[in-house]
């Protein structure tokens, strides 16, 4: 029987929490740069062209022309030590195969060469489960938020790479799309709305892991 969630049932406008993990379970960011680079390769895939167009990296062309903005959205994410999750809608039912062969490509390329070594760096094949339904949709960005806050790494802080800051007005972002399920809460700023989405982050008294059942990767440890 296959593992949970590789099997996959793609459909257009679906909502999908995808993730990934390194082969073996080993780390897949290293350091803190490991992030950043993985975070833009986010940003060069997502983000509008005409801001991609502005980005100082080798190869802008071929970023452009496998630019995503109108194909997929992402509502969330965070990077832990061996793993990756991302929560999207997509337009096409092939808009999250797309990313996910681009943006794993481009950084095992980027990693391989940084480290010196050959060979595949995440398992064979991503998972993705749909997301059908509005409470899902909302705990499973308050699991992902969640994540990096179990983490106790010396040398990365893994609440700087992931949504949580962008929800929170702390940062800004074309190419993560927040507003979706900032929408859900009061407020009518988008400060105000983030200190009731950080309330709900924190203080709902449900572990998220009980209401989203198979959305949560199993054994998500690092």
């Amino acid at each position: 029987m296959p593992a949970r969630n590789i099997v996959k049932s793609y459909v257009a406008g679906g909502y999908y929490h995808i993730y990934n993990r390194g082969v073996e379970r080993r780390d897949i960011f290293l350091d803190k740069q490991d992030c950043v680079v993985f975070q833009r390769y986010l940003k060069l895939y997502l983000a509008k062209p005409s801001e991609v167009a502005n980005i100082d990296v080798p190869r802008i062309q071929i970023f452009l022309q496998n630019n995503l903005h109108d194909e997929l959205d992402l509502l969330a994410f965070s990077l832990m030590p061996n793993h990756i999750h991302l929560q999207v809608r997509q337009v096409h039912e092939d808009s999250i195969s797309k990313l996910m062969k681009r943006l794993i490509t481009s950084y095992v390329m980027y990693f391989n060469r940084k480290y010196k070594r050959v060979g595949p760096l995440f398992q064979n094949r991503y998972k993705a489960a749909l997301i059908e339904g509005d409470s899902y949709l909302l705990h499973l960005s308050r699991y992902i938020h969640l994540n990096p806050t179990k983490i106790n790494n010396n040398k990365i802080d893994f609440n700087d790479f992931c949504s949580l800051p962008y929800y929170l007005g702390e940062k800004e972002s074309s190419w993560l799309k927040y507003s979706e399920i900032l929408s859900y809460f009061n407020g009518y700023k988008r400060k105000d709305k983030g200190k009731t989405y950080k309330d709900f982050v924190i203080s709902y008294s449900t572990p998220a892991e009980k209401i989203l059942g198979n959305m949560v990767i199993e054994d998500d440890v690092t």
